[in-house]
């Protein structure tokens, strides 16, 4: 087996991008970064490959197993084809060994494999942060009740956006439910609105429900930031937002819309399977410490 490390985002994606591909959807995170990088267009927070980890591990039938990991978010690896070598797993962790890595998020199978290996190389512990699935849609169930007006996010939803926004990411990765305060700058908030990949589902002009877009494939689109306040729950807003993005995508020409689900949440699974998603695997996203 052979460890090789990169430095050079074009090389690794010249490398990578074709074995990624033969498994689109669940490797939506890993396609989506590595394409974010060969473009070089958005270098904002996280996405500049400067500071990026890139590494294969290859034998004489190819790569076997690749690497990203795009601080301050865990590691994302794929085993080629999902065939999981536990020579190219040990590999894999030896030429990692003098690089601190937080977690794991992958396939639920190679990620405990790897966490596994690494955390008793480090002598450290790992814990699942969370129990994920991935979903993708083909074609939106027709029988989905619709909501008339789903618009772009825009600069006058800039005096509730943040707290939405921050509640978002409060329960992906917290499990929190209620509203938090914004703790980051305007600026931040404006991205996504220059973005023009959010959009608000409004009921009778009230705005009630988001959802958007996050990682362009070649064939498929992330569909991610579904979030209802609480006080606005149970009413079929956020099925009826995410089913209305996800046909916007397909009639632009995507052939799927690819999403991940928190497994302890059975509503939104249950919200997503209504829509028309189905199961593609299980991911884990595990922290070391």
């Amino acid at each position: 087996m052979q460890f090789k490390l990169y430095k050079d985002v074009h090389e690794f994606y010249n490398d990578t991008y074709d074995v990624l591909l033969r498994h689109e959807s669940q490797n939506m995170i890993l396609l989506g970064n590595i394409i974010i990088g060969h473009e070089g267009k958005d270098k904002k927070e996280w996405r500049d490959p400067v500071n990026w980890l890139m590494a294969t591990v290859s034998d004489e039938n190819g790569i076997r197993l690749t690497a990203l990991m795009t601080p301050p978010f865990n590691l994302t690896l794929y085993a080629t084809d999902n065939i999981i070598d536990s020579k190219a797993v040990n590999c894999l962790v030896e030429g990692l060994k003098d690089h601190e890595i937080p977690g794991v998020t992958t396939e639920k199978t190679l990620a405990e494999c790897f966490a596994k290996e690494y955390t008793a190389r480090k002598g450290l512990n790992f814990n699942i942060t969370m129990s994920q699935r991935i979903y993708e849609l083909d074609e939106v169930n027709p029988d989905i009740k619709q909501f008339v007006t789903v618009r772009l996010l825009d600069e006058k939803d800039m005096h509730y956006f943040p707290y939405w926004l921050e509640a978002f990411s409060a329960a992906k990765t917290y499990g929190k439910t209620d509203m938090s305060i914004p703790q980051q700058d305007g600026e931040t908030y404006r991205y996504h609105i220059s973005a023009k990949k959010l959009y608000i589902l409004e009921v009778d002009g009230m705005p009630v429900s988001m959802a958007g877009y996050t990682r362009v494939l070649p064939t498929a689109i992330g569909i991610a930031y579904v979030y209802t306040p609480p006080y606005f729950r149970g009413k079929g807003y956020a099925t009826s937002c995410v089913a209305q993005i996800s046909k916007m995508a397909l009639d632009k020409g995507f052939s799927r819309c690819v999403l991940y689900t928190d497994l302890q949440n059975p509503v939104s699974n249950s919200i997503y399977q209504k829509i028309g998603y189905k199961a593609v695997c299980d991911s884990l996203m595990l922290k070391f410490e």
